[in-house]
């Protein structure tokens, strides 16, 4: 690595937030933006080229930790490792039980171990976790405790992720979000010792392509209901993600670590005073 190589954003997940933060936080640095398709990152690549932006891309699976471990090395090998925007996901319409834990749960735990060796410091990360993960938490304690401090390549032993327990998609992808939540907080004791920070956003429904999906699901008309019934009034755009991605993941949040930012327009407000109830 050269002594001159300019500050490296670590982008994974090419999907519509990915590319919404890629360009707030990607100017004057190199963004590595890394996806399970190669297709999806170089056509994401060359929206962000014709913008200006230095983009590289490699191809990775979230859910292999010899993926993770390399894209980590790479990253590392191109400059220093200022910003991780983790984005990757499957949703409970797209995937089986057993695809949701391996991605949004193991994956996710992964990534967060992989990076805490090589981030720099005063670099910080941001995990892109969901609305979903305070739907139904908290869990029972011995729940979050595990889901919080489980070492990752034991988490998918653990007896109520084993799939005839999780039951559904949607209660994996819940339990999922959540752990995303609970091991970020654990994870920022490990990034803090390289001086870097790590946080969670946790969004509602955000009109992307992934979304779109789950609308025109079985689930449509609940989600007419959220949309009616929340504070807000609407769905959420990538953009308003990326500018508090773009806050957490700046020297304004520098004494945030270990957090987790509910923006969902009101939904888990709506649940809790039981205007909503979960389907």
């Amino acid at each position: 690595m050269s002594k001159d190589a300019k500050e490296v954003v670590v982008v994974i997940g090419s999907g519509s937030i990915g590319l919404a933060i890629a360009r707030r936080v990607g100017a004057g640095r190199t963004v590595l933006l890394a996806d399970h398709s190669d297709k999806a990152a170089e056509a994401a690549a060359e929206r962000l080229r014709g913008e200006g932006h230095d983009v590289t891309t490699r191809v990775t699976d979230v859910s292999d930790r010899d993926a993770v471990e390399a894209l980590a090395t790479a990253a590392a090998a191109l400059g220093p490792v200022t910003q991780v925007v983790h984005t990757a996901g499957v949703s409970p319409t797209q995937a089986s039980i057993e695809r949701i834990l391996h991605v949004d749960l193991v994956g996710t735990a992964m990534v967060l171990d992989a990076f805490a060796r090589v981030v720099a410091p005063d670099g910080a990360g941001i995990v892109i976790a969901s609305m979903a993960g305070h739907r139904e938490s908290p869990y029972a304690p011995e729940i979050e405790h595990a889901l919080a401090t489980t070492d990752t390549a034991s988490l998918l032993r653990l007896p109520f992720l084993q799939p005839d327990q999780v039951g559904s998609t949607v209660h994996a992808y819940a339990l999922s979000k959540r752990a995303n939540s609970l091991r970020v907080q654990t994870a920022a004791v490990a990034w803090g010792r390289r001086g870097a920070r790590i946080n969670a956003v946790s969004p509602g429904v955000i009109i992307t392509p992934l979304a779109l999906d789950e609308l025109s699901g079985p689930r449509q008309e609940w989600f007419e209901q959220v949309r009616k019934v929340s504070a807000a009034g609407r769905f959420g755009t990538p953009d308003e993600v990326a500018d508090a991605a773009a806050f957490l993941l700046g020297r304004q949040a520098g004494f945030i670590t270990g957090a987790d930012l509910l923006m969902d327009g009101g939904v888990t407000a709506a649940l809790r005073t039981g205007e909503l109830t979960i389907p």
